[in-house]
């Protein structure tokens, strides 16, 4: 009896053991078909993919509901085979239109892959947009102010009143229609003059350190009265760290590369 016992249950642990590999390679059974965990590690690695593009981490509620995502598509997917829908002319369409987007998406990760930007070239790509931001030599920059109003005789009265005296900042807080510097009494900071409309940059270049301008400047917006309260030669914007931008240049160059390939191929392509 004994023996009887041990042999049971060694035969029980046995086809438990020849059980658990197949579990293992199955997310669940529905309806008596088995869910291949393949399945779930190709819809991660989706995920991921799409994660990693956008340059944000796959939340951890996304992560847990994928499971679940898989086992209900097997159960639509097995309701639309019962319906028949495969055979619908509207489903192969599809299934052409989605095997081609599969195709070409693999095409061009191969590509991608096999032709990856270097550190050399987005090296390459980083000095020559940081050299294209330097200024000309003798460029300038002005650090002024301005008053805003709609009308001409407005901006030629608060010029006579200026003359006479009058405070440039505190005129500028009551009077003038730019909401953005009216209210720091007309400062604009310091701008290189090609940031501004033509007819205002044109009437800055002209005036010298502590100069008001004597007329009043048409521009689309209005009449300005401009000061200009210091000059200093142009400075190229302080550039990041080459390591902190590569990889958003070399993503830009890699799209360069791909759209050039894609370019290509129409090209050699004879289309009748």
């Amino acid at each position: 009896m004994k023996k009887q016992l041990l042999a049971a249950t060694a035969a029980a642990l046995f086809a438990g053991a020849l059980a658990l590999p197949a579990a293992a390679q199955n997310v669940a059974i529905v309806n008596g078909k088995p869910v291949p965990t393949a399945r779930l590690k190709a819809l991660e690695e989706q995920v991921a993919l799409q994660a990693q593009r956008t340059g944000r981490p796959v939340p951890p509620e996304v992560q847990n509901q994928l499971k679940d995502e898989v086992i209900a598509r097997e159960i639509f997917m097995q309701e639309a085979q019962r319906k028949g829908v495969e055979g619908s002319p509207e489903y192969k369409s599809q299934m052409e239109m989605a095997r081609q987007s599969v195709m070409i998406n693999a095409l061009f990760e191969d590509y991608k892959k096999k032709h990856p930007v270097t550190d050399e070239e987005a090296k390459a790509e980083y000095d020559r947009i940081v050299g294209a931001q330097t200024p000309p030599a003798g460029a300038k920059e002005y650090k002024a102010r301005h008053i805003l109003v709609e009308k001409e005789d407005e901006a030629k009265a608060i010029i006579a009143q200026l003359k006479k005296g009058g405070k440039f900042e505190d005129i500028a807080k009551k009077q003038s229609k730019d909401p953005g510097s009216g209210a720091n009494g007309g400062d604009l900071g310091w701008a290189n003059p090609a940031g501004y409309v033509p007819e205002f940059a044109d009437a800055l270049k002209k005036l010298d350190k502590g100069q008001t301008s004597e007329a009043p400047v048409k521009s689309q917006f209005g009449y300005h009265i401009i000061r200009v309260d210091d000059v200093r030669d142009a400075k190229a914007p302080e550039a990041p760290k080459f390591e902190d931008v590569k990889p958003q240049i070399a993503q830009q160059m890699q799209q360069q590369k791909l759209a050039k390939y894609q370019e290509e191929l129409r090209s050699k392509a004879k289309v009748e």
